[in-house]
C-alpha cells in the first residue's frame, strides 16, 4: 500500500470519528474534510492512477453524502 492510500484510509477513519461526535460539529468538520480531502484525492490519483482515484472519490462521496446532496439541490434550484 502506498503512502497516499494510507493517508486516504486515515482520512476515512477521521471522518468516521467526526461522524460519531455531536451534530453541531458536522458541517464545520465537513468543510475541513473537503479542504483536506481534495489534495489527498489528487495525490492518490497521481501516484496510483485514475482507477484508484475514482475508488477514493467514491469513498469520499459516500462519507460526505449530505454536502453532496445539498450541492446538487442548490444546483437544481439554480437551473429553474
Amino acid at each position: 500500500m502506498t503512502l497516499s492510500l494510507a493517508v486516504a484510509c486515515l482520512w476515512v477513519v477521521v471522518a468516521s470519528v467526526i461522524a460519531l461526535g455531536p451534530q453541531r460539529y458536522h458541517w464545520p468538520a465537513a468543510w475541513g474534510l473537503i479542504a483536506v480531502g481534495v489534495p489527498i484525492l489528487g495525490w492518490v490519483t497521481w501516484t496510483n492512477g485514475p482507477i484508484w482515484g475514482l475508488v477514493v472519490l467514491a469513498g469520499g462521496l459516500s462519507v460526505l453524502r449530505w454536502p453532496v446532496r445539498r450541492l446538487f439541490a442548490s444546483l437544481s434550484r439554480a437551473e429553474r
